[in-house]
């Protein structure tokens, strides 16, 4: 079998690699395509029944907007309920904010901040409803599924980023095209959605999340003013801070209470003022208040928990009804409902892909008779929608007959087939309509049979709307396959070339290991589990609780793993010496005693971490340590901060310090550690508080600042440290690597590559890893900053295991549990598979105002702070493990001395990523039907592609690491031949 080169190796893996992107590229556009969506807008059609043949004006198209009007309100035979509507959406409001949960009325402290609310629902004044908003719960998708009634597909998330103009049926463009005048203020997502309809508007970026004032300022300022003006028949007031004060410090937070106060005031402002309107007859307005999502208890959304679906709907405006308070606050709909009830209310077509049924509450004032037209209109609207769905559903034509007076309406039993019930309902529906129609004619007493029809037509919209909600998007079969084979034959090709390796390898290690006991030749059990790790975690893959709570399956298997080696420990320590334990104690076992005390360290500090953040969904509640820390106060937090940001200045230093033929060079360079360290800890002293207003120009300076000395000093080490790294002697060279070969010039070459090469990438390892540390302290939430101490001393224990004996344990295994320890890290961190803990807060320290591409960079990097720390480490590891010296140095050539020291720092984590991938796709695939497949499944799948692109980008970053250095070296080595030669 031929000996795998590097130039083999190196393109073998760049083309699994591309192979890799390509079939996930495939797969995700596959399985996530963009909601198909009807073009064009509705018009006259929406008023006649599905089937039949319109009778509307061919040049409708050509009328102006007051005509357009006319006939809409000609057909719709209905006159519209009010002439002007004030849609105000408070971001991020929980319903339980304002209705209270299940059968317990809202808090105390909410009804004591929100007293005229209150007031209009205790009154009979105001409908309020619990809406069920669709993940991915975030605002653009949100505000779509409110204009338009349609359910987004699941990567409008990521467009969430990158807002485009809505192209397809909404309400927004049915008002503009009826001659509406419309005024935005706040959110510029709307602007985004719906470019030049607005007359006047004034938008804030919704991304700038520091900012929890001056958002809602510029909303209230022109507030006002609009009210007292009549040229407006829309005016949608978007406010930001609400959740923006819930990002930064959560539903508890000091400020959310005086926020939600103001949202009253706002409120009370409009109603009297809408109010005042209605009194001089200038009309009647509607204010509708309502929220695009929830927020979980740390403030953050995008999941499909209760707490972040659950959006508000506050009618205020609608006829007075004496009801039962709590019955009406507690009654729960859908967002996409909202599009059809305005629809109505206002006498406009209902957009052409909306899956909600109007809200009945707001059409009690109209007469029997209009409301069975409402309740007809919005069913042709879904049995249009039913019909493209379904090719060959017929039922449309039912509309069309008409019903003989001796005909007896009766009720069908709807069962079978989707199609079947879903027209059997439908026709249940024309027939008892049109029955009451005829004894309505005769005046004969229809009482019981109106109820029978809007009953019927009740369940033919509630089942309408379920089907077409819950309707799967087409996943065309052959991409898929595609994008499945090329990801399984990367994954296969990324395996057997560690398989090579290891054969390569494993053999030049027996001879390290030919003094020590059979026991620990034949103990390969640390080596299987690591294996074990991944099948274990692939099979709890299938179970939808299990994605939920995948921290419990990390902290269990990597804890397992180091007693795995805390075990192979002392057993290679007995083998060594072959006496009992008490030979632990004498001064010959020094380095026995770091293996295990760094093990025991691990374990410790894991155990530790473990606790600090109660993940996942179902125990997220309970108490942990960094919840302890939040209560207890901003001082100790602060304490705990600086404390962590002093002993990782502490570690960096110190640790440069065991290059012991290198002191003035690794003091050098330790004090150039210091200098954005320093920064860091001012920047916590002065900046970090408790206002979570926007962000002082000094903070943002100070930031700005250290990312600047951050990227400088890295980039520095990367070109630097190879050339500026001492060049050793001969006689040095020989001292650290033995007797020199008779090919003088080649050993000689070859030592000082060798020697020159682990100095440097010692400390440029060393610099990567203490940089993104301090960068993680200023990025992290302030509670996170000693578990990043903790993932430091973990990855610096294991170093240190791997260098004071670590040489039975194989690379492979040594790599993986490095890697085992960035992905325990990742959920001590408090990441969960939801959306919603991705910190946005965050990604905005020291930007000054919103930037896409910035902040996505900065979430990236809080999110995956430690498996990039764990994949950084191995730049330090090629330095620390031992690779197979050459047995001849003049066999020897760059090549696989990078060969030797790369390939398992950089395939490791690429094949594990690989098998996680594969299976979570394959997983994926097979519960593309399952009742969570968009709630817990997909917003994994979406973790899995960013870890694979955290992988991506560290390897990269190992790889040229190690490339340039080497040859930097080898270059030197050239140079320092040559003048010995002389």
């Amino acid at each position: 079998m031929s000996s795998l080169t590097c130039t083999k190796l190196t393109l073998c893996t760049v083309s699994a690699i591309l192979l890799q992107v390509i079939g996930l590229s495939l797969f995700v556009l596959g399985f996530f395509p963009v909601k198909p969506a009807l073009s064009g807008f509705s018009g006259p059609e929406s008023f006649q029944p599905p089937g039949c043949d319109s009778v509307a004006d061919p040049n409708v198209s050509n009328l102006r907007p007051d005509q357009l009007k006319s006939l809409y309100q000609e057909l719709y035979e209905t006159p519209p309920s009010f002439d002007r509507l004030v849609l105000m959406v408070i971001d991020g409001l929980p319903a339980e904010f304002v209705l209270g949960r299940d059968d317990r009325p809202p808090s105390m402290v909410m009804e004591e901040v929100m007293p005229y609310t209150q007031l209009l629902l205790a009154s009979g004044m105001a409908f309020g409803y619990h809406a069920r908003a669709a993940p991915p719960t975030v605002t653009m998708p949100r505000l779509k599924a409110m204009v338009s009634g349609a359910i987004g597909g699941f990567l409008d998330v990521a467009f969430n980023f990158n807002t485009q103009a809505l192209l397809d049926d909404n309400l927004i463009r049915q008002f503009f095209n009826i001659g509406w005048q419309m005024v935005m203020l706040g959110d510029e997502t709307w602007l985004k959605l719906f470019p030049g309809l607005f007359t006047r508007h004034d938008g804030v970026s919704s991304f700038y999340v520091r900012d929890t004032v001056q958002v809602d300022y510029n909303v209230s300022r022109h507030l006002g003013d609009e009210l007292n003006r009549t040229d407006w028949n829309l005016l949608i007031l978007h406010y930001l801070g609400l959740d923006h004060v819930g990002h930064n410090g959560g539903r508890s937070s000091v400020f959310m209470g005086s926020k939600v106060k103001e949202m009253d005031e706002v409120i009370k402002m409009i109603h009297l003022s809408t109010k005042q309107f209605q009194d001089n007859d200038q009309g009647r307005t509607l204010l509708m208040v309502v929220s695009d999502h929830g927020m979980t208890e740390n403030g953050n959304h995008g999941g499909s928990s209760y707490e972040e679906t659950d959006s508000l709907v506050l009618l205020v405006g609608l006829k007075p009804k004496a009801s039962d308070y709590p019955l009406v606050t507690r009654s729960t709909i859908h967002q996409v409902d909202i599009a059809p009830t305005l629809a109505l209310l206002f006498g406009v077509p209902i957009p052409k892909n909306n899956v909600g049924m109007m809200i009945a509450e707001a059409f009690d004032s109209l007469t029997d008779d209009q409301q069975l037209r409402i309740l007809e209109l919005n069913s042709w609207q879904l049995l249009r929608l039913l019909q493209v769905q379904i090719p060959g559903l017929s039922c449309g034509s039912l509309s069309c007959d008409v019903l003989s007076n001796d005909q007896r309406p009766g009720i069908t039993e709807c069962n079978g087939s989707d199609e079947e019930m879903l027209c059997c309902l439908f026709a249940n529906a024309v027939v008892l309509h049109k029955s009451w129609k005829s004894k309505r004619i005769s005046r004969s007493n229809s009482g019981d049979e109106y109820h029978m029809t809007v009953l019927a037509y009740d369940n033919f919209l509630g089942a309408a709307s379920k089907w077409l909600s819950g309707r799967a998007t087409y996943k065309p079969a052959g991409v898929l396959i595609a994008g499945v084979a090329a990801m399984v034959f990367s994954c296969l090709v990324f395996i057997g070339l560690l398989f090579r390796l290891d054969q390569e390898v494993y053999p030049c290690k027996v001879r390290h290991l030919s003094d020590m006991k059979d026991i620990v030749l034949k103990c390969h059990f640390d080596e299987t589990y690591v294996l074990a790790i991944i099948f274990i975690l692939v099979l709890s893959m299938g179970s939808s609780s299990m994605v939920e709570e995948e921290q419990y399956i990390w902290h269990f298997l990597t804890s397992t793993f180091y007693l795995v080696l805390l075990r192979k420990a002392v057993q290679s320590l007995i083998a060594r010496t072959g006496q009992n334990l008490i030979s632990l104690i004498k001064e010959q076992n020094r380095s026995s005693y770091i293996q295990v005390s760094s093990i025991i360290l691990i374990l410790i500090t894991g155990r530790i971490m473990r606790g600090w953040h109660q993940g996942g969904v179902n125990w997220a509640h309970l108490p942990d340590i960094s919840k302890w820390l939040e209560q207890a106060g901003r001082c100790y937090v602060k304490s705990i901060q600086l404390v962590s940001c002093v002993l990782i200045m502490s570690v960096g230093v110190y640790s440069l310090f065991s290059l012991q033929s290198k002191k003035y060079s690794a003091m050098v360079i330790g004090l150039t550690f210091l200098v954005p360290g320093s920064l860091v800890m001012q920047h916590i002293i002065e900046y970090q508080d408790t206002s979570f207003a926007a962000s002082s120009s000094g903070s943002n300076s100070t930031v700005q600042i250290i990312y600047t000395l951050l990227g400088v000093y890295t980039l520095g080490a990367f070109f630097g440290v190879p050339w500026l790294m001492p060049v050793p002697s001969p006689k040095i060279l020989s001292v650290h690597t033995g007797s020199l070969s008779s090919n003088f010039l080649a050993d000689l070459r070859m030592k000082f590559l060798v020697v020159g090469f682990r100095d440097s990438i010692y400390v440029i390892g060393w610099a990567y890893i203490h940089y993104w540390c301090l960068l993680q302290l200023l990025l992290q939430q302030p509670s996170n900053s000693m578990p990043v101490l903790f993932l430091l001393v973990q990855i610096l224990a294991s170093m240190y295991y791997c260098s004071k004996g670590g040489i039975h344990l194989k690379h492979f295994a040594f790599v993986a549990g490095l890697y085992y320890l960035g992905l325990a890290g990742h959920f001590a961190l408090g990441n969960t598979n939801t959306l919603a803990t991705i910190d946005v807060a965050g990604a905005f320290i020291g930007i000054s105002s919103h930037s896409t591409l910035l902040s996505g960079i900065l979430m990236f990097i809080i999110t995956y702070a430690s498996p990039m720390l764990a994949l950084l480490s191995m730049v330090m590891y090629m330095a620390i493990k031992e690779t197979c010296a050459p047995v001849n140095a003049q066999d020897v050539d760059i090549g696989h001395f990078l060969k030797m020291t790369v390939s398992f720092p950089c395939l490791v984590p690429l094949g594990l990523n690989s098998v996680v991938l594969v299976a979570y796709t394959i997983v994926l695939l097979i519960m593309r039907n399952h009742l969570f497949v968009w709630s817990v499944f997909s917003p994994k799948y979406l973790y899995v592609c960013a870890a694979t692109a955290c992988v991506y980008i560290g390897v990269s970053v190992v790889s040229l690491t190690a490339i340039y250095t080497s040859f930097v070296f080898a270059f030197r080595s050239g140079y320092v031949a040559v003048l010995h030669q002389r």
